[in-house]
């Protein structure tokens, strides 16, 4: 019998794969570098209060054996055990008010710093370049500001503290130990080479783990992403099931690589236990050797139990802390390498900011490349003069949308120059280009929020009253004031709640509002029927004058009133002229036209 294969999903996420660097203390360091803007308030108050609790941790094994066991209990003395007990009692008070305080004060510091981690890497992320992007998906870009962000939360808020207490507590133990029994201490200590070379064994493969588990993550929550967005287009071709048996998978995944760096973490404390053992053993066995011979007495044997038992328990934590910087190393890896990302379109230090332009764009031996096998344009060179509506016209995969791409500089030219008014926009802020100029999109994007909100994304200032006139300006008013709650209706994420046509009219509010010096159409009028494409029409005649249109439109009876249509093919410029020019030429546009009208007719 041949087993049926299982279809693949159609989608891959390459991109985000484990990166394999060796764990190194100087991306640590970087990462808490984050502590730094508190250094003078909180850390200080947290150190303080964390010494004062593993002070009092040190000295009291030594009243309770040394003093209380030696001096007060064989001698008798009733006041002096009150005295003892008084003074254990008061210090494990006050090392409860600081332990109160040290983990009120590392829980402020580690939530504002995991706020400032988020807020650093999602206003870097909104600096890069369109390219970026192109070669993520949404949910893994997600994933690094929710997820990975958040697996630091525990290593900030009691990894770093417990570091600094176990490594002062532990040094402190040693230190005591020597002073009593140099002898009976190395006894006892001659585990911990053992334990050091199998801990060594065991950090790569922990390390790998958690950065699988990381890695699954942001594929399932790219799947999510998409098979939420495409909910829709799922439903229509009835994939329901290859969606849930591909998800079903990821989940397996997800799960085994859980199991496996949980049991891995899990390791670490029962061989932490087992040397505990092998420790208490030699101590006992030694230990009664050294009281035999005089070497110690028995309280400083009961010290020497209580020093153990509180050695091995910082050992154990230095284990979990370790796991916790494993963690933060698979999480600080995937968090730096976004934010070591660099805009493929940089911006020069030296940018000047564009004043009010006129709108003259030129392009000059203008060529560009997506890839190395993906030539969108060669050698282009045009100009759009001021205030003149431009429409480029091709097929699709012609250069039309990367022309438009390169004059509001999502990409920068391969080589050759594009220029607004005689400058060469490599020259020129990316924010004083992009706020003068407005582009709307065939698929275009409704935020959550209100109408009101929508309209004034790309102007924040602007008035109630101008938000109101744009919308009335390209017949969005029509729909709007028939709504329950007018401008102030809440539109849900993408604008669902609207029609295709409704949700492009606000667009072209939204963009109009802005009063860009150049307006551009991206298939703008694409999605929408012939009627409203008659109301923004009779707009667009009055709101383009004074201002640059670039129009992209595959319905060529949109751009017959253009100054200068473009005509590309395979990214070159075939032809150029206005619509009566380029008809009697009878060539590429005549062609077009004609089939489009032919189609129409048959239709």
């Amino acid at each position: 019998m041949i087993k049926k294969e299982k279809p693949r999903h159609r989608f891959h996420y390459s991109v985000d794969s484990a990166i394999e660097k060796p764990f190194n203390w100087l991306q640590m360091m970087r990462l808490f570098s984050y502590l730094k803007p508190y250094r003078t308030n909180l850390l200080p108050l947290a150190i303080i209060a964390m010494v004062i609790s593993t002070v009092v941790r040190l000295i009291t094994p030594i009243l309770i054996g040394v003093y209380a066991l030696n001096n007060v209990i064989y001698e008798r003395n009733l006041d002096s055990l009150r005295n003892v007990v008084l003074l254990i009692a008061a210090l494990y008070i006050l090392s409860w008010i600081a332990n109160t305080f040290r983990i009120r004060w590392m829980n402020k510091l580690g939530q504002n710093v995991i706020y400032d981690l988020r807020q650093s890497l999602f206003k870097h992320i909104q600096r890069l370049s369109h390219r970026f992007f192109d070669q993520r998906s949404a949910g893994s870009i997600l994933v690094r500001i929710t997820n990975d962000v958040n697996s630091l939360q525990d290593l900030f808020t009691n990894g770093v503290i417990n570091l600094l207490m176990d490594i002062l507590l532990l040094i402190g133990i040693i230190v005591i130990l020597f002073f009593y029994s140099p002898e009976l201490t190395l006894a006892i200590m001659v585990i911990l080479p053992v334990m050091f070379f199998i801990s060594t064994k065991l950090r790569r493969k922990i390390r790998r783990s958690w950065q699988n588990v990381r890695v699954i993550q942001s594929h399932i929550n790219s799947h999510l992403n998409e098979s939420i967005q495409g909910i829709r287009v799922t439903q229509s071709y009835t994939q329901e099931k290859e969606n849930m048996s591909f998800f079903n998978d990821m989940n397996e995944k997800n799960f085994q690589a859980w199991r496996i760096a949980t049991q891995q973490n899990a390791l670490f404390r029962p061989f932490v236990e087992m040397s505990n053992a092998f420790g208490t053993v030699i101590l006992i066995w030694y230990g009664v050797h050294l009281i035999q011979t005089g070497n110690i007495n028995v309280g400083i044997f009961v010290t020497f139990a209580f020093y153990l038992g509180m050695f091995w328990e910082p050992i154990s934590r230095l284990g979990q802390v370790y796991n916790q910087l494993l963690v933060g190393m698979a999480s600080s890896e995937r968090i730096f390498e976004f934010l070591d990302e660099k805009p493929s379109v940089p911006e020069k230090k030296n940018a000047v900011d564009l004043q009010k332009i006129t709108g003259h764009i030129q392009f000059e031996n203008v060529e560009f490349a997506y890839d190395e096998n993906r030539k969108a344009l060669n050698n282009i060179n045009l100009e759009m003069k001021a205030g003149e509506t431009v429409a480029l016209v091709g097929h699709t995969g012609s250069g039309k949308t990367t022309i438009v791409n390169l004059i509001t500089r999502f990409y920068d030219p391969t080589s050759g120059k594009v220029k607004i008014d005689g400058q060469d926009l490599r020259d020129i802020t990316l924010d004083s280009i992009r706020s003068q100029v407005s582009i709307v999109l065939q698929d275009t994007f409704i935020f959550s929020g209100t109408i009101m909100e929508n309209i004034r994304f790309g102007r924040p200032d602007a008035t109630d009253e101008e938000v109101i006139q744009a919308a009335e300006m390209v017949g969005a008013s029509q729909f709007i004031t028939r709504l329950k709650n007018g401008y102030q209706t809440e539109v849900e994420e993408r604008g669902n709640i609207l029609s295709v046509g409704e949700r492009q009219l606000l667009s072209f509010a939204r963009a109009l509002l802005a009063d860009p010096q150049i307006l551009i159409l991206d298939e703008a009028t694409a999605s929408i029927d012939t009627e409203t494409e008659q109301i923004i029409q009779k707009a667009l005649n009055t709101l383009l004058k004074g201002r640059t249109a670039i129009m992209i439109a595959h319905r060529l009876s949109t751009i017959r009133e253009a100054d200068n249509i473009i005509v590309l093919d395979h990214g070159e410029i075939m032809e150029q002229g206005n619509h009566d020019e380029l008809m009697k030429q009878k060539g590429r546009y005549y062609h077009l036209v004609q089939a489009q009208f032919d189609a129409l007719h048959v239709g």
